[in-house]
């Protein structure tokens, strides 16, 4: 079973309707005892890390998802802010992410290269996956996604970005390390492509 986490934060109704359109068993969990059935977890997020991670902590879910990612090993999905939970902290906020995936967020003005660029970064990017990374099999052209942020994923080891786009830098915008994964763009907003890297993930 796909479990959408719903904490107040992200478009929860655009996933559903993916996966139901994809025949693919979904549900939403608002609480601890509604993620006992997940089979694999998608973490959505919109807004500031700090809100996020608040409330998150705030939903009564954070340890049995710390529980079944760390310790059973359930495949998870952050998406957009919920890409950027996963890290250990964010230039956004003081809170401390999740952890899941050792690195930082950081603030596209915080490159010297990128300084000048204009905020959020916002609209379709071309996204070039690492060779095996698993969401973004199948696809014989290449990959298009929408964006829209301010800050990026600083992975502590190269070998956990799964994807990299181009804004002013190069950055990474996707990232994996074992059952954990995640993506910057919105794949519920970028048509066929992200339909597709949410299947991929389905099928992991």
């Amino acid at each position: 079973m796909i479990t959408i986490i719903d904490y107040g934060l992200g478009n929860i109704q655009a996933f559903v309707n993916v996966y139901k359109r994809l025949h693919i068993p979904v549900a939403v969990a608002t609480s601890a005892d509604q993620l006992a059935d997940a089979s694999k977890l998608i973490l959505p997020g919109v807004g500031a890390f700090d809100h996020a991670m608040q409330r998150l902590n705030a939903s009564g879910m954070r340890q049995a998802l710390d529980d079944m990612v760390q310790d059973q090993g359930v495949p998870v999905l952050g998406i957009c802010v919920g890409m950027q939970m996963l890290a250990d902290s964010s230039d956004e906020g003081v809170l401390p992410g999740l952890g899941w995936i050792p690195g930082r967020v950081r603030n596209f003005h915080s490159v010297a290269e990128a300084s000048e660029l204009a905020l959020p970064h916002m609209g379709w990017n071309d996204v070039l996956p690492a060779a095996d990374s698993p969401l973004f099999q199948g696809q014989q052209e290449s990959w298009l996604f929408y964006f829209l942020h301010s800050y990026f994923f600083e992975c502590t080891e190269s070998a956990h970005i799964a994807a990299t786009a181009t804004y002013g830098v190069s950055f990474s915008c996707s990232v994996a390390s074992k059952n954990v994964y995640g993506v910057q763009f919105h794949p519920e907003k970028s048509h066929h492509y992200g339909v597709a890297l949410l299947k991929n993930f389905a099928e992991l």
